[in-house]
């Protein structure tokens, strides 16, 4: 079987998108191929071709098949895409489904586009790939299928860069799957402020200020870089203004005046900002209205230490929340968690390694630093979650961090934020440049998806942190390497 569990989910981008096409652009119906990692990455992907032929291999079902009661986290996934399989097919004859079974959709009135199940098929020529591969018998079968269907387009699905250089190279076209895909440049994401050279004020021609329980507030024209502002964004300029937004129309915008040196000088457990992106970073995670925090940055920004500061002030001091759940995305995890000796805590502790190396920093001027993080752990109801053991639960009252979100994919990120019940805040940490999944990329990880989708949720709010105030060290790596 093909490694596909290290990478449950995800794609490089490199190719034009495979999913929904306009018909007007549509010479001939097409067939799409999809391959096992496109299912798993979305389980609903094959409502998303319009009126075209959909075909799953035999060789994807046997994949899925396989992997549908393991206890990876992509087992799920699987499961959800064989029932969406079988409610599609219903009770289609083997006649009807060699055909094409319509594809019925609660959104459309009229089936569009059909489903039909490949079997593998019998190469006689020599130009065939050798077999011992599921990745070659599928390539071998669209070839096949390329024989029988001369009038129609062929094309692979896959999220698996080296499948689609490996079809191509034999003949066949291949795509990636990206109809969750948002953006076409990473640079294109929200970074969750908006900085001005100089003073801000110099490019405001009007201005109406209010006071509003105790705060100042601007309404100004949207309009110019104005546009471009989401609910929950800051705006900061060289001479020191610090503004949050607080409210968008489509022609107006509410921004209400901070003052930076009170943020720039707030303790949270011990800790205070090093720079204005932490600032803010920080403004967002102790504001009680904010359900869903998002942060991103290179590795050293302050991500997990800002979180976690943030987290124990609002859980110890506040008492704003209960708990904190701690859960990460890595690659191996699922697999690897269970031959740790331990319980489920102690097993995720080597995997959660982040959490406290950043709560040992967080208490380093202690006489007794070790003494002082085994009480804040014996005292902060802070637990470590696997992901499987996210999927079903529903936490109230919680503070739930996602460390290396960047690794999960937008069906995966999904599922975990939908967990968060009644009076929960979720925060997100992740690092775009570091992405550890082979069928993921900057462009089509869930991290991304979330950031782009969630940029004008009135309770959310993204901070795209800046610099590496990790060490010196780390700033020039960071940099040069």
């Amino acid at each position: 079987m093909r490694d596909i569990t290290a990478a449950p989910v995800s794609a490089e981008h490199h190719q034009e998108v495979a999913s929904v096409m306009p018909r007007a652009q549509q010479a001939r119906k097409k067939m799409y191929v999809l391959d096992t990692n496109v299912l798993i990455h979305d389980p609903s992907a094959l409502l998303n071709f319009e009126e075209h032929q959909v075909i799953i291999p035999m060789t994807v079902l046997e994949e899925l098949d396989g992997l549908k009661s393991g206890k990876q986290s992509v087992a799920a996934d699987c499961r959800q895409a064989i029932r969406t399989i079988d409610k599609l097919l219903g009770d289609a004859s083997p006649n009807d489904i060699e055909k094409g079974v319509p594809i019925v959709r609660s959104t459309a009135k009229e089936p569009m586009g059909t489903l039909s199940i490949l079997m593998s098929a019998e190469q006689t020529g020599s130009h065939a790939l050798p077999e011992h591969l599921n990745d070659n018998k599928i390539i071998n079968s669209l070839a096949a299928l390329q024989e029988k269907y001369t009038s129609r387009d062929i094309i692979l699905v896959s999220k698996d860069i080296n499948m689609r250089l490996k079809a191509r190279g034999f003949g066949v076209e291949s795509q990636d799957y990206q109809s969750d895909q948002l953006v076409d440049d990473i640079d294109l994401l929200p970074k969750g402020y908006l900085e001005f050279p100089n003073s801000f004020w110099d490019t405001i021609d009007k201005v109406e200020t209010v006071q509003r329980e105790g705060a100042t507030e601007h309404i100004l024209k949207r309009e110019g870089e104005l546009a471009r502002l989401n609910i929950n964004e800051f705006v900061l300029d060289e001479q020191g203004f610090l503004g949050r937004v607080t409210s968008v129309t489509d022609d107006r915008v509410t921004i209400r005046d901070l003052h930076q040196h009170d943020l720039m000088n707030e303790e949270v457990w011990g800790l205070v900002p090093r720079d204005i992106y932490q600032a803010m970073a920080m403004n967002l995670l102790l504001d009680p209205d904010i359900h869903l925090v998002n942060l991103t940055g290179s590795a050293g920004s302050g991500k997990t230490i800002l979180a976690l500061a943030a987290c124990i002030e609002m859980t110890v001091a506040s008492k704003l929340y209960k708990r904190i759940i701690a859960t990460r995305s890595t690659q191996g995890l699922d697999e690897d968690i269970g031959f740790l000796p331990g319980t489920e805590a102690e097993k995720m502790e080597p995997w959660l390694g982040a959490i406290v190396d950043n709560l040992e920093a967080l208490h380093e001027d202690d006489e007794n630093m070790t003494a002082s993080v085994d009480y804040i752990l014996s005292k902060v109801p802070l637990h470590f979650k696997s992901m499987n053991y996210i999927r079903g639960r529903s936490f109230q009252h919680s503070l739930i961090i996602i460390d290396e979100s960047q690794n999960l994919t937008p069906h995966q990120i999904k599922t975990i934020i939908t967990r968060a019940g009644n009076g929960s805040k979720v925060i997100c940490l992740g690092n775009l440049a570091q992405i550890d999944t082979p069928y993921l990329s900057a462009l089509s990880s869930g991290l991304t998806y979330m950031t782009e989708r969630f940029k004008s949720f009135i309770h959310g709010g993204h901070i795209h942190l800046q610099g590496v105030p990790r060490s010196p060290l780390a700033e020039f790596a960071e940099a040069n390497l």
